[in-house]
């Protein structure tokens, strides 16, 4: 047993799945649940206020997603550790997730053992995914090994590159897609190392060259 708890943050949006949480994880003698967060905003504000040393995160919040916060928590909180507890787990998720910095992913539903031993991996410097979840990432990359640049792109990233083709700025795109700026930030980054563009207008080129795009449009 720890001689210091590993201090928890649990952020889901549900009430009574965020209690069940602080009540199964308050079983744990080397458990100590520090805060809770309602939205992806509260979580990052309660990691920056309480230095938690392990997050459980849903990616599914009101105010700012999972990934999004993930992304706000890595600049605000480095030094944490996240575990995405979700009942979401397409293919896209699950790598926009692991992109934004998360050391763990498990979906809801899973054995609270489970959950237990994730938590004390996590917070000993390692990484674990559900093996559903790995066996899901495993066939994702063997398939993007194959496919073109630009073939991994989420649907997202498609709308905002088209936006991009357009001629909008991040403020333009964020306002057309009811994002932040920081979210456009975001996948505008994410859209150029997928292309493996330099900048905007090379990344718009190269999904003209891929048929991603058309600039025939207006």
């Amino acid at each position: 047993m720890n001689a210091t708890p590993i201090r928890i943050l649990v952020a889901d949006d549900h009430p009574v799945v965020r209690e069940g949480l602080v009540a199964m994880l308050g079983t744990q003698p080397d458990f100590a649940v520090v805060g809770e967060a309602g939205t992806g905003a509260e979580a990052v504000a309660q990691a920056a206020a309480l230095h938690p040393d392990v997050i459980l995160l849903d990616l599914e919040m009101p105010e700012m997603d999972g990934v999004a916060a993930l992304q706000r928590l890595r600049e605000a909180e480095p030094g944490a550790r996240v575990i995405v507890l979700t009942a979401f787990d397409t293919d896209e998720r699950i790598l926009e997730a692991l992109r934004a910095g998360a050391q763990g992913y498990l979906l809801k539903g899973v054995g609270r053992d489970e959950i237990f031993n994730a938590v004390r991996v996590v917070h000993g410097g390692g990484s674990l995914l559900q093996p559903v979840v790995a066996s899901k990432l495993l066939r994702t990359v063997s398939a993007a090994q194959t496919a073109p640049p630009g073939a991994d792109l989420t649907a997202r990233e498609v709308e905002v590159l088209r936006l991009l083709a357009r001629g909008l700025q991040n403020k333009e795109i964020a306002a057309a897609l009811v994002v932040t700026e920081r979210t456009v930030k975001y996948h505008v980054s994410s859209i150029l190392g997928k292309l493996g563009a330099g900048n905007r207008t090379e990344a718009v080129a190269l999904a003209a060259q891929r048929g991603l795009v058309d600039l025939s449009v207006d």
